[in-house]
Order: C-alpha cells, then structure tokens, then sequence
C-alpha cells in the first residue's frame, strides 16, 4: 500500500494516522515522554527515495507508461504519486512545514497524481493513468529532484514536532509500499509482453527449511496488535490498537506451500473439483479459466513461471506464489487442512523463536494468506482529514495477508503488519501456511 499505501484494493495494504504513527523515539528521564530522534530520517529520506529511482532504471519511458490493469498502476505514476505525497501534506498543507518560499513543480500534478484522497481533491481515473503520456519519465525524475530539495532544507532546517515526523515517517513507509507495487506492477506489465522481456536478475524465491513440520499451540488469550513497547517504533493505524483474543488450539505448519505441492493439486485435478471452492471461488475459475497460478506456462514437457528476470523454470522446492485466497483456501481443503486465521498467525510469529520445530518464512518470500476478513480492531478509530483515509475506508470485502514477499523492502515488514487484498486478486506475491485445529 498495501499498499497499498496503495495496493490493487483501494491502493492501500496498509496505512495509518499521524497520530498513530510511531517515530524513533527514546525515553526522557524527565517527564517520562516519548519523544523523537530526528537524526536518522535524513538518511532514511535518501535511501528510500532511492530506491524507488533505482528500481525504475533501465526502463524506457514507454516500460514506465503503461499500465497493463486497472488494478495496476504505471511506474511513473508510482514515482510522482510518492513524491505528491510529501509535496502535498508536508509541504502545501503541514503548517510547521509549509511557507510562502516553497512553489510546486506543476500545480496540474496535484489532479494527475492524487491516487484516492476525496479530502484532498478531484483526481484523474484510475483506469486510465496508463493514458498519461505527459509528463514523460524524465519530468517525473525532475519532479522528484524538485521535491527532495525542498524536503531537505525543512529537515535540515526546520525545528520539527513529532506530528511532523510522524507524517514524514508515515510518507516513508507509504514510499516502501509503492516499491513493492512497483515490481509486481511491472511484472504483470511484462506479462503481456509476448517476448517476455526482463528487467533484472532473478530474485531468491526463498529457501525450503526441511520437511513440512507442525507446530502445536494450546491457544488461550493473547495480546495481538501493535504496542509501541513490544512490537517496534512504528504501525499502520489498521494494526492497532492492540487487545486480546481467545484462540483455540491449533497447529501452524513450519514453512509455506511449495511448488511441488501444488502441482500435486493440479495433477489431481484441483482446479476440476468444485467441491474444494468456495462458489465465487469456483466462479471465477471457470469464468476466467484458471488451472494454475498467475504467470505459470507449461513449455517443453515442464512449468515455467514469468518473472522480472524473464521466464524461468519453476523450482519444485521454492514457494508457490500468484495465487488468490480463492486458490489457498481450495488448495487447503483438497489438503485436508485450513488457513490459519491472522491471529493465530501472529501469535505463531511471535513465538518462532523459541518454537521447536520453529516457524520459518515469516517476513517473506510470498505474503500468506489467512482466513481472516479485513476488518477493524477493537476500538479502531481514523484520523482527521485526507491522512485518516488511508485504511480505514478499504475495511471490506477483502482478505488478511501476513508476512512479507520478495518484493517487500528490507525491514519494513513485522509481526503485526496487515495486509489486505481481494480474494479473486493474484498478481501480488501471494501465497499460503496451512493450519489444523488441534
């Protein structure tokens, strides 16, 4: 998002309030508040800002124009819609940040760029930003530098409070979440593409810890959700506040599903059986004809798999990925199994250290699916104006993914991170942990 922010859902895996947001922080020995340590977000502000350039070089300006969906987005959409976002509400709106010094690069961006912020103003379709030819590649990049530039003389500069360090965080993290968005966007985007072009080296699908093992909880009541003491410096607003569920017992299994695995389903006619779906399951399957994950081909008596390094062959040992809740809840069952829900798989996550067998693939390589409905907590509140609309309105019709993908910037996934797609939905790096009650 998330997102996402921003994902195929609302463009929004995942988001928070200012007032939510959890800066780096240290204890006063004063008045025992939490305050700020401004001093590593300059460098964090470059690196991420960074990256999302990095990711975009050596693609022409037709590769950064196109969008192949409408839940897809165009890389260089990705690249000024991130950039709005500092520009927007830190720069035009944030009353410790903005002054009459400071000029946006192009007032029409505002419109061209907005991704669903109604506070925020009238927007360009999304359907139809693959239409913007203009600004090119290169007026984005400028955009950016433009943007940047101003965001570092406030930083440098200004005496910041810690609202304001929290909305410069939150862009951060919303930045990372594009980056994700960025290489599953671009991927299907290849797709497409008959000679299946690549744009960098394969990424590691994560290694297989061993056999299959089953990890036994007794259930009964845990604290779930984000406590700044426990769980890290900083949450989306969906992941809190924290409280307490009652689980029943119940088993994790060690790793996630594999390639093997699933082409055991599909040889044993899976994708055939409507008994193993759900009925808007087994609707799309034969709708849209599926009878096996987004991006597999069957070439030369064996399954390849397109990726951002171009075709390649599927490794039976590495994690199935591209497939919908509808295919990890049907794959479960013809397994004799279920989906953990998203407690139980935090709870699991959270013990994985001290388990026996332990708890592998946590925070990658593919986000998991779980039983759960993307709903609110307990006691789940937005916040004011456009920042409040960032995951709170996304809250139905969708389903719960923990963990982490390939695609997941170093460090930005946790524990208690949610994300949140629709079940029909498969071109993210999506996958699935079995679960049993015990």
């Amino acid at each position: 998002m998330a997102l996402p922010c921003c994902t195929s859902q609302a463009e929004a895996p995942s988001a928070t309030s200012t007032s939510l947001l959890r800066p780096h922080t240290e204890r006063d020995g004063t008045t025992g508040l939490v305050t700020p340590l401004p001093k590593p977000l300059h460098a964090r502000y470059d690196t991420v800002r960074a990256a999302s350039v990095a990711f975009a070089q050596g693609l022409s300006d037709a590769d950064a124009t196109v969008q192949s969906m409408p839940d897809a987005s165009p890389i260089k959409w990705h690249l000024a819609h991130t950039t709005w976002f500092f520009e927007t509400f830190l720069l035009n709106e944030c009353d410790a940040l903005a002054d009459s010094h400071y000029r946006p690069y192009d007032p029409r961006f505002a419109y061209l760029f907005n991704s669903y912020y109604e506070a925020a103003g009238p927007r360009h379709p999304r359907p139809q930003r693959g239409l913007l030819t203009r600004p090119t590649l290169d007026d984005v990049l400028r955009y950016r530098r433009h943007v940047d530039a101003a965001m570092h003389e406030r930083l440098l500069h200004g005496d910041l409070s810690p609202d304001v360090l929290a909305l410069i965080t939150l862009g951060l993290h919303h930045e990372e979440q594009h980056q994700e968005l960025m290489h599953t966007d671009l991927l299907h985007l290849f797709a497409q593409n008959p000679l299946r072009p690549a744009h960098r080296e394969p990424a590691c699908a994560g290694d297989i810890a061993g056999p299959l093992q089953w990890i036994a909880h007794s259930g009964g009541q845990h604290r779930v959700g984000h406590e700044s003491e426990s769980s890290g410096p900083f949450a989306f607003d969906c992941e809190t506040p924290a409280h307490d569920v009652l689980l029943r017992p119940f088993a994790i299994a060690s790793r996630v599903v594999t390639n093997g695995e699933w082409c055991a389903f599909i040889d044993d006619g899976g994708y055939r059986t409507a008994g193993l779906w759900l009925s808007d399951g087994w609707a799309t399957v034969q709708r849209d004809g599926w009878g096996h994950p987004l991006y597999w081909e069957f070439h030369d008596g064996e399954w390849q798999s397109m990726t951002l390094a171009g075709m390649q062959p599927i490794d039976d040992d590495a994690p199935v990925r591209h497939v919908s809740y509808f295919e990890a809840d049907a794959f479960a069952r013809w397994a004799g199994k279920r989906l953990p829900t998203e407690y139980e798989w935090e709870v699991a996550a959270r013990a994985a250290a001290s388990s026996q067998p332990a708890m592998t693939q946590r925070f990658g390589p593919v986000w998991q699916w779980t039983a759960s409905p993307y709903v609110a907590y307990p006691g789940f509140r937005t916040a004011a104006g456009a920042v409040g609309e960032y995951n709170g309105k996304f809250m139905c019709g969708q389903f719960v993914l923990r963990g982490g993908s390939l695609a997941t910037p170093p460090g930005h996934a946790r524990a208690t991170y949610r994300n949140f797609f629709y079940p029909h939905q498969r071109w993210q790096f999506c996958g699935l942990r079995l679960a049993e009650d015990r």
